[in-house]
């Protein structure tokens, strides 16, 4: 099914499927599972069964299902799957403001909205580029492993800020943020890359959050609470900011 082309008019296939492991997490799953069967083979069966749920435990967090991914140039699309945790209306983090040395702007030293998505140990932790364009700005930052569901976490967590810049010079940064649990940020990309929207870009190990920062005039369109998917839910439409509304029932 990957690159095929589907529409609401009922063109393609889609169906359920097993989703795949991603490399970065077979060798931990054959590691435990490794582990599992040496204390099966030693007999030890009050810790063997604990390793063999562990295995399937791990094999499943880094799990990497396709994504049906919006072929529409005004959306800027969920970079993580996980619950809308907070929105807030912030200055962007100072590592994405101003130029590069080459002059490549950067965010605006301005307020903009900020989504942040808290993934748990249960979500896809894949990361996925939000729009199409260039890396044109990748930053790690090294710090603390407090809660990622705080907003100081934004300040506080080990992080990595991401700018990606559309060919018309739109620019959307997003930070991957580590956690209590999370320990590492894996990147797949480089700066100078061009990726398309929904484009695997990353993944954070066991828990965390990312935080997407709109530009001007762009409002939200998921709402507090809400589950997005990476690649497919959209957060929000370029120029668009209606108000929107919902209950929890």
């Amino acid at each position: 099914m990957s690159g095929d082309l589907l529409d609401n008019k009922g063109r393609g296939d889609g169906g359920w499927e097993w989703p795949a492991i991603h490399p970065e997490g077979r060798k931990y799953g054959v590691a435990v599972a490794g582990f599992a069967l040496l204390t099966a083979f030693m007999a030890w069966e009050t810790i063997a069964w604990p390793l063999a749920f562990l295995t399937l435990g791990v094999l499943a967090f880094f799990r990497d299902p396709e994504r049906i991914v919006p072929q529409d140039e005004s959306a800027i699309v969920s970079p993580a799957d996980g619950v809308v945790s907070m929105i807030r209306v912030v200055d962007p983090p100072l590592d994405m403001q101003g130029a590069d040395a080459d002059g490549t702007p950067g965010l605006p030293a301005a307020p903009v909205t900020r989504i942040s998505i808290f993934m748990s140990v249960f979500d896809v932790h894949i990361n996925r580029a939000p729009i199409t364009g260039m890396l044109t700005r990748l930053v790690y930052v090294p710090g603390k492993f407090v809660n990622a569901d705080l907003d100081k976490a934004s300040e506080e967590n080990e992080r990595q800020h991401i700018l990606v810049r559309r060919a018309d010079g739109v620019t959307v940064g997003f930070t991957q943020i580590a956690g209590l649990v999370a320990r590492r940020i894996v990147p797949f990309v480089k700066q100078g890359d061009t990726v398309a929207v929904g484009q695997r870009v990353g993944l954070i190990r066991f828990g965390s959050r990312v935080d997407i920062y709109l530009p001007a005039g762009t409002e939200p369109q998921v709402i507090m609470g809400q589950k997005t998917i990476a690649g497919e839910t959209v957060l929000a439409t370029l120029g668009q900011t209606k108000l929107l509304e919902g209950i929890a029932q």
